[in-house]
């Protein structure tokens, strides 16, 4: 889940309230198809607003080779968190308690209820996420690297330079 400066960096941008400005919204609405906007709308504010980072980035990156699954990637590889609604102190707990318990307790913890749940969802958001793409008819691209996204490089499963480049700027 990327190291510790990536961490510190969400961490201390999640403080600022609000989304993307009315630009990059608009850009980004004209960039996905109406249901994954659905989704991306969805995202908190933070989300929303490192996820046209990464993407105006990937684009700045890949310039005419930047197709619009690979934009919807990195605009909607985070999106699996939505489903577990923990604000900014709560992804901490739950960062924390992957390190302590092992990203792995996460399958037991989503059977718990309450603020375990959470912890649980929010840990296994790559799959999750992936699972609500591939409902809403998302390209296997975007569907795979959100899937993907937290996996050792040699585990990836689109295109080893684009995933390379999209977790270069995610991590960034």
């Amino acid at each position: 889940m990327g190291g510790f400066p990536h961490l510190a960096r969400r961490f201390f941008g999640s403080l600022r309230p609000g989304g993307p400005s009315e630009t990059d919204r608009v850009w980004v609405e004209s960039t996905l198809s109406e249901a994954e906007f659905g989704l991306w709308g969805r995202m908190d504010g933070p989300d929303r607003r490192h996820s046209v980072r990464v993407a105006l980035e990937v684009e700045r990156r890949l310039e005419h080779q930047a197709t619009l699954p690979i934009l919807a990637a990195a605009l909607l590889h985070d999106v699996g968190k939505i489903d577990a609604g923990l604000g900014t102190w709560g992804r901490v707990v739950a960062t924390m308690s992957a390190k302590v318990a092992g990203a792995d307790t996460a399958r037991l913890w989503i059977t718990s209820k309450g603020f375990t749940r959470k912890v649980g969802l929010y840990l296994l958001h790559p799959e999750i996420g992936a699972d609500m793409l591939e409902l809403v008819g998302s390209d296997p691209l975007t569907v795979a690297w959100t899937q993907d996204h937290h996996k050792p490089a040699a585990e990836w499963t689109i295109d080893a330079d684009v995933a390379a480049i999209l977790h270069d700027v995610d991590d960034d």
